[in-house]
C-alpha cells in the first residue's frame, strides 16, 4: 500500500533517485550516468561515421546527418550569429543540440524511460559552459571596461537611474541568466517525466481495479503525453541552443 492509503504508488521526486550500478572508490556510478555516457557515445560515433568518410554523393547515414548539421547552422547560429561571425560556433552548437536533444529522448525509450535532463546536475554545467564561453568571449573581444559595460548595461543617456539599472543587469547577466538557462531545460523535462509517470502508473493501477474504462482513458493520455514529449523535447534543445548563440551574439556585440 502507498503512504496516501489507497494502493496507488503516486509518482513524486523518488521517481528520480537511482541506486548506484556499482560505486568504484567512493565514486557512485548510477542509470542516469550511464545514458548520459550513451548519449555522448552515440553523439560522437553517429557524426565521426557520418564524415569520417564524406562523399560528393552522399549516402543514407551522411545525408541524415548533414540534414540535421544544415538545420543547427542555417536554423539557429546563421540566423542569431551570421554566417560569418557564425561558422565556427557551429560545431559547439550542433553538439549541443544532439547531445541534449538524445539526453531528453530517453524518457521515451523502453527500458531507459528517463530524461537525463531532468536531473539538474546536467542542465547546471552546460549552461556553466555557455555562460564561461560567453564571458570570456566578452573580456577577450571588449577588454575589462568593454565587459564592465556590457553586463551591466552601461548607459550616460539613462541619468540618475543609471546605478539601479546596472546593478539589475548585472545581476541578470551573471548570476539570473544562467541559472534560468539550466532552469528552462530542467523544470521543462523534470514536468514532463512527472506527467508521464503519473499516467502509467495510473493506466496499470486502474487497469488492476473495476476502473477498467478509467484505465482506457489513462492509457490515451499516456499516449498524447508522449507525442507532445518527443515535441517539447526537441524544442527545448532548440531553445537551449538558440539562447547560447544569443549570448553569444551579445558578447560579439559592439557596445555603444
Amino acid at each position: 500500500m502507498s503512504d496516501n492509503g489507497c494502493g496507488f504508488p503516486a509518482p513524486g521526486l523518488h521517481s528520480f533517485l537511482f541506486k548506484p550500478i556499482a560505486t568504484v572508490g567512493g565514486f557512485e556510478f548510477n542509470k542516469v550516468m550511464l545514458l548520459a555516457l550513451i548519449t555522448t557515445l552515440l553523439v560522437v560515433t553517429f557524426f565521426t561515421l557520418a564524415f569520417s568518410k564524406a562523399k560528393v554523393v552522399p549516402g543514407k547515414l551522411q545525408m541524415v546527418a548533414e540534414a540535421g548539421y544544415d538545420f543547427v547552422r542555417r536554423g539557429i547560429v546563421y540566423e542569431t550569429l551570421g554566417k560569418k561571425e557564425g561558422e565556427k560556433w557551429v560545431p559547439l552548437m550542433v553538439s549541443l543540440f544532439f547531445f541534449i536533444w538524445i539526453m531528453n529522448i530517453w524518457s521515451v525509450i523502453p527500458l531507459a524511460q528517463f530524461p537525463v535532463s531532468s536531473v539538474f546536475a546536467f542542465p547546471v554545467v552546460l549552461a556553466a559552459l555557455v555562460w564561461v564561453l560567453w564571458v570570456g568571449l566578452t573580456f577577450k573581444r571588449h577588454g575589462f571596461v568593454g565587459f564592465f559595460k556590457n553586463v551591466t548595461g552601461y548607459d550616460k543617456s539613462l541619468g540618475a537611474v543609471l546605478p539601479l539599472v546596472m546593478v539589475i543587469e548585472f545581476l541578470s547577466n551573471l548570476i539570473v541568466r544562467p541559472f534560468t538557462h539550466a532552469v528552462r531545460l530542467f523544470a521543462n523535462m523534470f514536468a514532463g517525466h512527472l506527467m508521464l509517470v503519473m499516467f502509467t502508473v495510473a493506466s496499470w493501477y486502474l487497469l488492476n481495479s473495476w476502473m477498467i474504462p478509467a484505465a482506457g482513458v489513462s492509457f490515451v493520455m499516456t499516449m498524447v503525453m508522449i507525442l507532445f514529449e518527443l515535441f517539447v523535447q526537441a524544442v527545448q534543445a532548440y531553445v537551449f541552443v538558440l539562447l547560447a548563440c544569443s549570448y553569444i551574439q551579445g558578447a560579439l556585440a559592439e557596445h555603444h
